[in-house]
């Protein structure tokens, strides 16, 4: 039967649970999926402190894990490989990986045909959690999340009529072009452009004055953060100036791309969590994030870290058996520091969270809370002011 307890916080959770499988000796085994290197390790390594910061905070209130770490390098065939290894050779109870949607979507499938229950914390390809999978859960929003929160802060700000996609050709960016697009048509915008590039170009020139050409209200992008820097670089260098710079999470939310000054200024970025809103906990997280790591926290911190969190909880339920391990994702329901989290099925996803969206502004190096106006600490600039 469903669970009928009320969710309580996940520090609260961690500190009033009865220890059974300590009790009996080693503490449940986990694995973590993760870009350790590689091109998408700036965002990793958010995941894994938001992970560690967790694991301290377990340890604290006398929960311990034991976790097997596991390097992808941003690679689907190592993450599928490294998740065969956590399942077969070492055993684990359950998984909390992969960072990137290409790494997520493979290894998706491993797990649900391996029946080893996989929890993602960011991965956010639509597909992921569309294919009828019983052993996965996700709680990061898709990428529809993301570009209608984006649209539809824009269609409040302004009066649009245009838009223009930019994508990396990854899973992650491919997603986020589908999403953009069909919203985009749906709230009755015009797509007057779109094109996707190989991860790591060196240029983007030619394809941003064919943007700029096409004279577009709005431009959505989809990138992670080395390619999003370049991006707006060259934005500026060819004159491109719309009526906002929109990006779909990833790389535009990270503080390396905020203080990009000169070009990061205004542009805004959907995000799932921010340590300047008013949520239970999301403040003291932020400032312990930042004490113990010496930078804030992004939402790929929170999503480590609520992921964790929940995978404990249900670790120390399930006595060291996955189907229960399943059974208690399915049935449960928590509240963290990203608010409350159930993983249900609706809108043809399985096991999937339902997450408000933010949408954050650069403002003077740093990212703030500018929408929706309820949990907004500041005020949007629009339109775009121009280039200086």
């Amino acid at each position: 039967m469903p669970s009928r307890r009320r969710p309580v916080p996940l520090l609260a959770l961690a500190a009033a649970l009865a220890l059974p499988a300590a009790a009996r000796g080693a503490p449940p085994k986990i694995g973590v999926i993760n870009s350790i290197t590689g091109p998408e390790a700036p965002i990793g390594e958010h995941m894994t402190n938001g992970i560690k910061l967790a694991l301290e905070d377990l340890k604290a209130a006398g929960k311990e894990l034991q976790v097997v770490w596991e390097d992808d390098a941003g690679k689907p065939p190592v993450a599928m490989s490294a998740f065969e290894k956590l399942a077969t050779r070492d055993e684990v109870l359950a998984v909390v990986g992969p960072y990137s949607s290409a790494a997520a979507n493979v290894t998706a499938r491993v797990a649900d045909r391996a029946r080893v229950p996989l929890l993602i914390p960011l991965a956010s390809k639509e597909e992921i959690t569309r294919q009828g999978y019983q052993w996965v859960f996700r709680l990061s929003p898709t990428t529809a999340d993301r570009a209608a929160a984006l649209i539809d802060m824009a269609l409040a700000l302004g009066e649009p009529r245009t838009v223009a996609i930019l994508n990396e050709s990854t899973d992650f960016g491919s997603s986020v072009a589908r999403s953009a697009r069909a919203y985009a048509e749906d709230m009755k915008l015009k797509v007057v452009f779109e094109a996707s590039y190989s991860k790591g170009s060196p240029d983007f020139r030619a394809t941003l004055v064919q943007v700029r050409l096409a004279r577009p209200d709005l431009v959505i992008m989809g990138s992670y953060v080395v390619d999003a820097i370049l991006v707006m670089r060259q934005a500026r260098e060819v004159g491109l100036a719309p009526q906002a710079f929109l990006g779909a999470g990833a790389g535009f939310a990270l503080s390396q791309f905020a203080q990009e000054r000169e070009v990061s200024e205004n542009v805004y970025s959907s995000v799932e969590w921010a340590g300047d809103v008013a949520w239970p906990g999301a403040a003291d997280f932020a400032r312990r994030y930042q004490q113990r790591f010496g930078r804030p926290p992004t939402y790929h911190s929170s999503g480590g870290y609520q992921s964790t969190m929940i995978i404990a909880d249900v670790a120390y339920r399930a006595g060291g058996d996955r189907s229960r391990v399943r059974a208690l994702l399915r049935e449960g329901a928590w509240e963290g520091i990203t608010g409350r989290v159930r993983f249900a099925n609706w809108g043809g996803y399985q096991n999937q969270n339902k997450q408000q969206m933010l949408v954050q502004q650069v403002r003077g190096g740093k990212h703030e809370t500018v929408w929706p106006p309820e949990v907004a600490t500041a005020r949007p600039i629009w339109p775009f002011p121009g280039w200086k």
